[in-house]
């Protein structure tokens, strides 16, 4: 399987590449990404082949179904990280919560957020690769809260690997920024940005771009990558939970095999549903995608109206703060695969040159056949929250936004999967406050809701309050070069 390019090729570099090479040099000619030339099929003979298969099992299949460059025992011991999870036998429970509405919880790994799903395992084949190599890297991450720790979880120790992490100053969660800036591996330096996350990408993409910077890599015998789901060794892994939560309700005899069904997925940087898409356009009986959002909107604008437009907008900080963005970096990959390399650098170039563009009615159109958006505000999420808190089911913010998605767009009758990205304990204030207990410290709203919602708070969390912070620095945008070069 080789791997093409969003925008076209500039002549400089290949055409298309393996995956090992588009993960370990993920951006592309002209500020691109990197796609799949085809996608393998999910017909019914592949689905009833998994219809009992153990999650690693299935995602194996999977993962060789795309043909990529990675050995079978690499891979294999790259998806034993699932075994670290909650349930080794199960690391994606599906959840009823209404008649024909189930929770995926992607959250039961180390860092309790979905992101541990595709980074748990793409650490693991992403190292292996470095140290075969005999290659040193400095791997980037840009968060808004979850991607963050993550990455820092996954890479801690790994030889030949040092990790660079940026997170908005005060645009998380304490427990988000309490699981970065107390990580102590030596390869490991967290920097706060005096800015939002639109500005830690953007510093982020422009460095995986820069010629300079990666010369002064060069000096110190270091290449460049990225953790972000603008590497596409995040996706991959990102398709995988979609197949196992509908092979999951046929298990249960929710659904027959054939059946449809609709995702709902809380978007912000819209790998999650971008995952859900190729899903899809792979053959997963998937109505539709419903996309839920927060007050920062520019998603269901961009599907209802085809307008892409962030001149007037200012970045709002809200209660789910992962959904905090303006500039969606996966949205390009399914632009690319409905309208082509042409179209989509000149639409990713207008964006960046005047903040905006508008799609055509017959490429709206094309967009509506998979996707339709919805948003919520804080108040609308806390009252969701405080809702299934009676139905003794905790949800945190992001997945509180998803309900009304499934209740207002759905077409036809048909059952959903919500895709839960982070479990409550990464929110306790707002869950706390939802509940009727404001407070603004996290540690007296974990105690409260565990003790009057009677839901466990892991020792992972617990034991974040009492680790020494090792990392103290923020600085502003133009200070992130310098402060990665000091650190290497």
């Amino acid at each position: 399987m080789q791997f093409i390019e969003t925008r076209g090729n500039d002549g400089k570099k290949p055409s298309s590449v393996p995956f090992s090479e588009a993960i370990l040099s993920p951006s592309a000619s002209f500020g691109g990404l990197y796609v799949p030339e085809k996608l393998p099929d999910l017909d019914k003979d592949f689905l009833n082949k998994h219809l009992s298969s153990h999650y690693k099992t299935l995602a194996l299949d999977f993962l060789q179904s795309f043909d990529i460059d990675i050995e079978t025992e690499v891979l294999e011991e790259a998806l034993k990280r699932y075994d670290a999870f909650d349930d080794p036998s199960n690391p994606v429970p599906l959840v009823q919560i209404e008649e024909d509405c189930f929770v995926s919880e992607l959250y039961h790994g180390p860092t309790r957020a979905f992101k541990d799903m595709a980074l748990q395992p793409f650490g693991y084949i992403l190292s292996n690769l470095a140290q075969k190599r005999g290659e040193n890297y400095l791997i980037m991450a840009a968060t808004s809260g979850d991607t963050g720790p993550a990455t820092l979880e996954t890479f801690k120790d790994q030889a030949n690997i040092k990790v660079a992490c940026l997170y908005p100053d005060g645009g998380t969660s304490d427990v988000q920024k309490l699981q970065m800036v107390t990580e102590d591996a030596d390869n490991l330096k967290v920097i706060g940005v005096k800015g939002n996350f639109d500005d830690t990408q953007h510093t982020l993409k422009e460095l995986l771009a820069s010629e300079d910077f990666k010369a002064e890599l060069k000096e110190r015998n270091i290449h460049l990558t990225a953790a972000n789901s603008v590497n596409f060794g995040r996706i991959i892994f990102q398709i995988i939970y979609h197949i196992h939560s509908y092979l999951e309700m046929v298990r249960s005899e929710k659904i027959a095999m054939g059946d449809k069904i609709y995702l709902v997925v809380p978007s912000g940087n819209f790998g999650n549903a971008l995952g859900g898409y190729y899903a899809k356009k792979a053959g997963l009986p998937i109505e539709k995608i419903l996309i839920a959002s927060n007050i920062n909107n520019i998603l269901t604008d961009w599907i209802t109206t085809g307008t892409y437009d962030i001149t007037e907008r200012e970045l709002i900080l809200t209660e789910s703060p992962a959904m905090d963005i303006l500039k969606s970096s996966n949205i390009e990959r399914v632009m690319f695969d409905k309208f082509g390399g042409e179209r989509t650098k000149e639409l990713m170039e207008a964006l960046n040159s005047d903040g905006k563009y508008q799609l055509s009615a017959d490429e709206l159109a094309s967009l509506q056949e998979d996707f339709v958006a919805t948003f919520s505000n804080d108040e609308e999420g806390e009252d969701v929250i405080a809702k299934y808190a009676k139905k003794d089911y905790i949800m945190d913010p992001h997945t509180a936004t998803c309900m009304k998605a499934y209740e207002t767009l759905r077409e036809e009758k048909l059952p959903a999967v919500i895709y839960s990205t982070a479990e409550w304990t990464k929110f306790s204030s707002t869950v706390s406050k939802s509940l009727g207990h404001a407070v603004n410290d996290d540690i007296e709203a974990l105690k409260w809701v565990n003790e009057h919602a009677n839901v466990s708070v892991p020792p992972m969390i617990t034991g974040l309050f009492d680790k020494p912070v090792k990392h103290t620095v923020v600085v502003d945008k133009k200070s992130i070069k310098g402060e990665m070069l000091n650190f290497l």
